[in-house]
C-alpha cells in the first residue's frame, strides 16, 4: 500500500488529528507528516546576519511545477488553482480552509494607514498566498502602479526582515502573524485569505478523502478550545523565532470550511490572476473545472 505523504501547513489540524487518532480511525493507516521547505520549521534554522535583502523566485508555485513529495499538500488558493489549471495535480474541491493574514510594520514606522504604503516595498513570496493577498488587500486604498513589492523568500525569512530592520513592510500570515502581533508590530491591513489543498493525480482519492474527514473531526476540536492544542505552533516556527514568543498566546490560526471550491470561485479566481499579468501567458493554464478540480459530490 502506497504510503499517504501529508505536507503540514504550519497549522493545527494535522496534529490533532494524530493526538486524537482521528486518520487512524477514518482508514488512513499508512501515512507520515512531513513539511514543505517553504514552511519548513527548519528553515534557515541559524540567525541570519542582517543583509541586503535579494529577489528570490522561488515561491509557491515554482514548488508544483518542480513536484513535490507529497500526497496532499496546501497552498494559497490562487497558486493551486493555476497549478492544477496548468496539470500539476489536482485541487481537492470540496473544502478550503482560511487563513489570518496581515501586512505589518514596525511599532515606530511612520506608515498608519494603508494609503501610506503607496510606493513602499511590502515583502512578500513569489507566487504564494503573500503575493496576491497583499495585491487583492491593497487594490482599495492604493493605485495600482503605486502597489510595490518586494519577493524575499519564506514567512519565517520576511519575519527575520521586519526583525532586523531589511524590510519596511511585511505580508505575513499563520504562525508568523501571531510572532509579529504578540512581539508588537504594527498590523496595517487585512489579507485574510483562502488556501486550497492540491492531490497529484496518482493519489488515491478515497485516501485523500480520510484524510480530509480527519482533519473535519479536528476542526471541531480546535473551535471548541484551540488553546488545548496550541503548544503546536512549537513544531511549525524557528527555533530562533520560538524563544522569541509564547506559542500558547497564539490564536486558532488556519480554519477549514466544509463548502465547495465551485466553478465559480474557480474562473473568477483564474480570470483575476489572468487580469493582474501574475503568471507568463504560456504558465496560465487551460484546464477546465471539471478538468481540474476533484468534487465527490455533483459539481455545480
Amino acid at each position: 500500500m502506497q504510503k499517504f505523504i501529508i505536507h503540514k501547513h504550519g497549522r493545527l489540524q494535522e496534529w490533532v488529528a494524530e493526538e486524537k487518532g482521528y486518520f487512524k480511525a477514518e482508514g488512513l493507516d499508512n501515512y507520515e507528516l512531513a513539511s514543505h521547505a517553504l514552511l519548513s520549521a527548519t528553515t534557515g534554522a541559524d540567525t541570519p546576519k542582517k543583509a541586503e535583502v535579494t529577489e528570490n523566485l522561488n515561491g509557491a508555485f515554482q514548488s508544483y511545477e518542480k513536484g513535490r513529495e507529497a500526497s496532499v499538500s496546501c497552498a494559497c488558493h490562487w497558486t493551486v488553482n493555476m497549478a492544477a489549471s496548468a496539470d500539476h495535480g489536482k485541487l481537492w474541491g470540496e473544502c478550503y480552509t482560511i487563513t489570518p493574514c496581515a501586512i505589518f510594520v514596525a511599532p515606530e514606522s511612520p506608515i498608519k494607514r494603508p494609503e501610506d504604503l503607496a510606493n513602499i516595498e511590502v515583502h512578500v513570496g513569489y507566487q504564494s498566498g503573500s503575493h496576491y493577498t497583499t495585491i487583492q488587500a491593497l487594490e482599495p486604498f492604493v493605485k495600482k502602479e503605486d502597489i510595490k513589492l518586494k519577493f524575499s523568500g519564506s514567512p519565517a525569512a520576511r519575519v527575520d526582515q521586519m526583525l532586523d530592520r531589511s524590510a519596511q513592510a511585511v505580508t505575513v500570515f499563520g504562525g508568523q502573524y501571531y510572532i509579529l502581533e504578540q512581539l508588537g508590530y504594527r498590523k496595517i491591513l487585512d489579507c485574510t485569505f483562502m488556501i486550497a489543498a492540491i492531490i497529484p493525480k496518482d493519489v488515491s482519492i478515497d485516501d485523500a478523502r480520510k484524510y480530509f474527514a480527519a482533519l473535519r473531526r479536528a476542526q471541531a476540536d480546535i473551535d471548541v478550545m484551540h488553546q488545548s492544542f496550541a503548544h503546536y505552533y512549537a513544531n511549525e516556527i524557528p527555533q530562533r523565532h520560538l524563544e522569541l514568543v509564547d506559542v500558547r498566546r497564539f490564536g486558532p490560526g488556519e480554519r477549514f470550511v466544509f463548502e465547495p471550491y465551485s466553478k465559480e470561485i474557480y474562473e473568477k479566481t483564474h480570470q483575476w490572476v489572468q487580469e493582474r499579468g501574475i503568471f507568463a501567458s504560456e504558465k496560465e493554464g487551460h484546464g477546465s473545472y471539471a478538468e481540474s478540480v476533484i468534487r465527490l459530490t455533483e459539481q455545480v
